[in-house]
């Protein structure tokens, strides 16, 4: 990845990203986007989300797995009423841990080795889940795994930001979820089929496969440009950009402003700094599209997606309703990475938040008002046990809940999941990014750990509606939100987006 001799045209420019360019640099910056070549691009972003990949593959490694569990002939292996929620919600809570360490693994490793040190807790729990012969082993492997899910959703957010240009950093910005969402749905798929002929520790052993390509492919991606001047590694960072660009093109003017914004935030964040709108605010944001994000409900829900369906009796079986539902999620995040960087963000956020909220009031009516023999709430029937019943339907009308699961997770895959992650991604300052960021994944871990633990208590105490209908309010709040606090970032660089926060003028985002 070493420069040639050959010295890049370096067009000077006077106009700086915290003085937008006029008409003509604007001319010349789409002239510049256009002579990209993104193939090496593409590469990097597909080697990072290889950890997204894993990360939904064990973030519902449990809706197949508990019931398994439940009906496993060893009591030392055997779920019941106490231990299935510590076994769905620890998961959140090493991810957590994990957000907490990537406030200084991103700032201290870098992006890029950040992603890859998550692969040794990510074997290593894999590892204890295939090799269980007994609770703790099950509950420390999904901590582990956790632990990784935390550090790679804090670090591949900031990498792919930072690699990518203005033109297609919303589509490559959707691509961590994409990929969570693929393995999410490779995890149910195979919970259909590999348990058909083989144990169910082997989808412990499926999921070591992308960690290691994960790992394989990072040893041969750069690192972050932005991160590499932050350490004084100019030569290093040109040579990465140079990769990244192709040598053919202008990037040398991209260096120059990426490497003025980076002289610029060289310091590191004071406290008397955090009382400055330019790093709070933007901070803020990010922090409460996370907490947000995790209170609509859908960690709990894709979770526990097969129990779910299995209460409510939906009118196919709970195994191929939590693949269909998968099969949506992802079309849906693959809808929002096509048109993110065409839309626009806030769009697509009060989308997405809508169809949220009358997916979560309609399932929560559904099951308030529909007869026991409609929705399968049986007397003494907690939801894990539930799990293990067969389903009886006995009308059409229990599509209901299968319809508005589905159109939940599309209107979330839509905005409120690819969408949160970009912006975290884009709208911290560069000087705090790599600790803000962690403090964002922790907010948002704790969350779901808290919900993730609680959801079954209080569906066996209240029923099932009670937490949609909770859902249905928070999506209610997501959409007064995204109106009053979230920016419109299409189409800007990041140093046009912090300009925005440290100056206050919204002139700079149009």
């Amino acid at each position: 990845m070493e420069r040639s001799d050959r010295q890049p045209l370096v067009r000077k420019s006077s106009s700086s990203y915290h003085t937008f360019p006029q008409n003509t640099a604007r001319r010349l910056d789409t002239e510049y986007l256009r002579s990209l070549h993104n193939k090496r691009l593409y590469l990097a972003v597909l080697a990072a989300v290889l950890g997204n990949f894993s990360f939904g593959f064990a973030l519902v490694y449990p809706s197949p797995v508990i019931p398994a569990l439940e009906a496993h002939p060893s009591p030392a292996l055997r779920l019941d009423q106490r231990t299935a929620p510590w076994f769905g919600s620890v998961f959140t809570l090493g991810a957590a841990a994990g957000g907490l360490s990537t406030m200084l693994l991103n700032d201290c490793l870098g992006r890029k080795l950040s992603i890859m040190s998550s692969a040794v807790p990510s074997a290593l729990g894999y590892a204890l889940l295939a090799g269980a012969q007994g609770l703790w082993m099950l509950l420390l492997g999904r901590l582990l795994t956790g632990f990784a899910g935390g550090v790679t959703s804090a670090s591949i957010p900031v990498y792919i930001s930072e690699i990518s240009h203005p033109g297609v950093r919303g589509m490559l910005g959707a691509c961590p979820q994409i990929m969570a969402v693929l393995g999410s749905l490779v995890l149910y798929v195979l919970g259909k089929y590999l348990r058909l002929v083989l144990d169910w520790r082997w989808l412990a052993v499926a999921g070591e496969v992308p960690v290691l390509a994960m790992v394989l492919l990072l040893c041969f991606m750069p690192n972050s440009p932005r991160f590499l001047l932050s350490q004084g590694k100019e030569e290093e960072a040109l040579g990465s950009l140079c990769w990244l660009r192709g040598e053919d093109t202008d990037y040398a003017q991209e260096y120059e402003q990426i490497k003025d914004s980076v002289r610029k935030q060289s310091r590191r964040v004071s406290c008397a700094e955090l009382r400055d709108p330019f790093l709070y605010k933007p901070i803020l944001i990010a922090g409460g599209m996370r907490f947000l994000q995790q209170l609509s409900g859908v960690t709990c829900i894709l979770v526990y997606l097969q129990p779910i369906f299995k209460k409510t009796s939906v009118i196919l079986e709970a195994e191929y309703d939590a693949a269909l539902v998968g099969l949506v999620r992802l079309s849906a995040v693959a809808i929002a990475a096509v048109s993110m960087d065409k839309a626009g963000r806030k769009i697509l956020l009060f989308v997405s938040a809508g169809v949220m909220l009358v997916s979560n009031l309609t399932m929560g009516l559904y099951i308030h008002f529909m007869p026991a023999s409609h929705n399968g709430t049986v007397a003494n029937t907690t939801l894990e046990s539930s799990a293990n019943l067969a389903a009886e339907p006995t009308n059409y009308i229990t599509l209901i809940p299968l319809l508005a699961t589905m159109f939940f997770i599309m209107g979330y895959a839509m905005g409120w999941g690819p969408i949160t992650w970009l912006l975290m991604s884009e709208i911290l300052p560069l000087k705090a990014r790599g600790v803000a960021s962690g403090l964002c994944v922790v907010v948002s871990w704790l969350t779901a750990f808290t919900l993730t633990q609680f959801f079954l208590p209080v569906v066996n105490a209240f029923g099932l509606e009670v937490p949609f209908l909770f859902f249905a309010v928070i999506s209610a709040g997501n959409i007064l939100f995204t109106g009053c606090c979230v920016p419109e970032t299409k189409g800007r660089s990041l140093e046009q987006i912090e300009a925005f926060f440290r100056t206050g003028r919204r002139s700079f985002l149009r």
